[in-house]
């Protein structure tokens, strides 16, 4: 790129942004159907069956390796943001596992024609910062000359075995606590119309770039039965991922889950994703919503989230304590959300 051409802004060199790029749920469900289960791996403690955050290796019957990978095209215009919310991404499938990270693997895909690439260094930086926060090195990778800027992690960690959290493991009576809050999908796309203000965006920023490692800690505890991330799918999505894998009806209740600040207020100005749309469209007939919930507070709980908060199952004795244990961690917006009900496999909300 000629150093006298103007740069075009980040997100301007790609279709989407974020988690909003995951295929829709109902699209990624059929093109898995045929993919081979653990079958004759024993040690495969999970692969694809359940729709979990990583795959889990049993090494040696008391340690098991975590694997994944996740990467996407850009949700904001700044180079090292792009890649410090990309980072702590991907790193928080590991967390979500309950386990810890141990190192990373950038996976770049750039158009070199089209970038400058002090900003492409820039965004190699801003998730490597994100390792370091983490505590573990970015040692490799591999790069191409991409049509649009994408950047992610393959992150490998470790987690004693016992202390696995899957996400079908949720059991009817438990509570469910959201560890942040909502709204990165229709922040995004008032990013994409130059529509959000700089509070807000600073808002979804300490957020998405907030790292989930609490989820370690959570894993440590008994009383904490199934944890799950909340990424592309909405809320609404990974939540009836854990109801299916469970096999439980979950209660979500929309009043009490925590949203940023101008969420609603954007959602109702029409500021939606096309991810939101083809979420409900998935998923939509599993879910039950109150009569007459406005189309834009639906939007709300299928809005993609990027870097989102965990969703975690815990014995409802141990709920309250365990969110003022999260929110002195670093999770202030940590809620209770809802409860895990005996049922078919089914997500209702209420308000």
């Amino acid at each position: 790129m000629s150093s006298s051409a103007e740069k075009p802004r980040l997100t301007s060199l790609a279709h989407g942004g974020g988690c909003g790029c995951k295929l829709a749920p109902a699209v990624l469900q059929d093109l898995l159907s045929e993919m081979p289960k653990a079958g004759p791996y024993a040690s495969l403690l999970v692969g694809t069956d359940t729709a979990d955050d990583a795959a889990v290796w049993d090494f040696d019957g008391t340690t098991s390796v975590i694997a994944t990978t996740d990467f996407f095209m850009p949700m904001v215009d700044d180079p090292a943001s792009f890649g410090r919310i990309a980072a702590t991404n991907a790193i928080s499938d590991v967390y979500a596992m309950g386990g810890t990270p141990i190192f990373a693997l950038a996976i770049v895909g750039m158009p070199i024609d089209k970038m400058d690439p002090a900003d492409i260094r820039q965004i190699l930086a801003g998730g490597a910062s994100i390792c370091a926060e983490a505590g573990i090195p970015v040692a490799g990778g591999h790069s191409i000359d991409c049509p649009e800027p994408v950047y992610g992690l393959a992150v490998i960690g470790t987690c004693p075995t016992a202390q696995i959290r899957r996400n079908d493991a949720a059991r009817p009576g438990d509570s469910l606590i959201l560890t942040k809050a909502i709204g990165v999908g229709i922040y995004s796309a008032a990013i994409k119309k130059q529509a959000l203000a700089p509070a807000a965006y600073e808002e979804m920023l300490a957020s998405t770039t907030l790292l989930n490692r609490i989820g370690a800690e959570l894993g440590a505890e008994n009383n904490v039965h199934a944890m799950t991330d909340v990424t592309g799918f909405g809320i609404l999505g990974h939540g009836l991922e854990m109801a299916r894998g469970s096999g439980v009806t979950i209660r979500l209740n929309a009043s009490y889950v925590p949203f940023f600040a101008q969420a609603a207020a954007l959602a109702q100005e029409g500021f939606v994703t096309g991810a939101s749309h083809r979420n409900w469209k998935s998923y939509g007939h599993e879910v039950s919503l109150p009569q007459n919930m406005p189309d834009w507070q639906r939007h709300l709980l299928t809005d993609p989230q990027t870097s989102g908060g965990l969703l975690v199952s815990v014995d409802p004795a141990m709920a309250q304590t365990l969110i003022e244990r999260i929110k002195t961690a670093g999770y202030p917006r940590t809620a209770l959300v809802g409860h895990v009900e005996s049922g078919p496999a089914r997500l209702i909300v209420e308000t």
